[in-house]
């Protein structure tokens, strides 16, 4: 399995094109990826190749927020939430918004979240997913993924 595999089956199961669904994709990996931290991920990233070059192409922390927020209102609240509570908070705010800007609703967020979580779980196992979404509790609110 590799990072089109997941895109492949992540548009399958929420009917998006296979470009808005890498987007998706990609998001979500980045966040997990600046969430959780990258020696969780690092299991992830090595069992499916490509993840993570897709995260790092769908950044949600780009270099010119990661000191501060970019500009605009989302910027000031990822600033603002980023310096209360750290950049795992900004990278989540900043990946929610980042998919609800490109058009996605709530249920093909929650979708593609557990779509790519699923088939992560069967390339990197159980317990590497478990430790990951562990990590960040925000994503079982924010994008409703458990693990199984």
């Amino acid at each position: 399995m590799n990072a089109q595999d997941i895109i492949t089956s992540v548009s399958t199961k929420t009917g998006l094109d296979s470009t808005k669904t890498a987007m998706a994709v990609g998001t979500i990996l980045s966040v997990l990826e600046h969430e959780a931290g990258e020696d969780r991920v690092a299991g992830l990233f090595s069992s499916v190749p490509g993840t993570e070059d897709l995260a790092h192409s769908y950044d949600v922390m780009p270099a010119s927020q990661a000191g501060g927020g970019g500009g605009g209102l989302l910027g000031s609240i990822s600033s603002v939430l980023g310096g209360l509570l750290g950049e795992r908070a900004g990278a989540l705010v900043n990946g929610l918004a980042q998919l609800r800007a490109s058009g996605l609703d709530a249920e093909q967020i929650k979708q593609a979240g557990e779509t790519l979580l699923q088939q992560a779980e069967e390339a990197a196992g159980p317990d590497t997913i478990k430790q990951i979404v562990d990590a960040v509790p925000g994503l079982k609110g924010q994008l409703g993924l458990t693990t199984h």
